[in-house]
């Protein structure tokens, strides 16, 4: 489980996020929604454990920084960033060293079984440096999944991936949800996101317009699209 509660970050004068709160449970998917400049990135970084923040974010019921939570949460940014001078293959060694994960043969085959998945089994010798955009999106999004996470995050996950790879990630976090973690999905892109959230939180300015369960927002008879639009623009309903 994931609770951000309070969540207020300044910098200086500026306030990116104030005040935010909201619970994203075991086996469930949240969408974090808003337009660019809403304070998502500043409220994944924070999660995440690389911003100071005023409030608290619990994961699995220990403070976000305790090296419990560290090791529960993975994280996709919607940036990737790479050694580049390791392979493929060897970043996801890197990673495997870091969590500390002893199983070698364990932690190969699944290493193996996730570049498969995304169509790098056959690019594991190439460097960083040479991964065109897509690819580079596909080897963040293994290194997020590789430790098996409880609490995922996904900053803009879908940017850059062809079709092929935008069907396994969304079958993989169905896969997530079903086996009980907690999924917290950050985009504005509306549509990527359509069929696979149990619950909406939109920001703007930093502020929490809405937060909103799928079941109470198909009550209303409303879209995802429409709550953003009407919270963000005042749009209509």
């Amino acid at each position: 489980m994931l609770e951000v509660l309070h969540y207020t970050k300044r910098y200086g004068r500026t306030v990116a996020c104030s005040d935010v709160t909201f619970t994203v449970p075991d086996g469930s998917v949240t969408v974090l929604l808003g337009p660019n400049g809403a304070g998502k990135s500043t409220l994944m970084k924070g999660i995440i454990g690389f911003l100071r923040f005023e409030g608290r974010i619990l994961v699995n019921g220990r403070d976000n920084v305790s090296p419990e939570s560290r090791r529960a949460i993975g994280y996709i940014p919607e940036i990737p960033s790479f050694y580049p001078n390791l392979t493929v293959s060897e970043h996801m060694e890197f990673v495997a060293r870091a969590y500390r994960m002893t199983d070698r043969k364990e932690y190969r085959e699944r290493a193996q079984w996730l570049l498969e998945r995304f169509s790098l089994a056959e690019h594991q010798k190439k460097l960083g440096s040479e991964l065109s955009k897509g690819m580079a999106q596909k080897l963040n999004i293994c290194l997020g999944l590789f430790t098996q996470p409880s609490v995922l995050l996904l900053d803009e996950p879908f940017i850059g991936l062809d079709p092929h790879a935008i069907k396994e990630l969304k079958l993989v976090i169905e896969a997530l949800r079903e086996s009980g973690a907690s999924l917290l999905v950050s985009t504005h892109i509306i549509d990527s996101v359509d069929m696979l959230w149990d619950r909406a939180v939109v920001l703007q300015d930093g502020i929490t317009r809405a937060d909103v369960a799928r079941g109470e927002l198909e009550e209303q008879g409303m879209s995802l699209e429409k709550l953003f639009f009407s919270t963000t623009e005042g749009a209509p309903i």
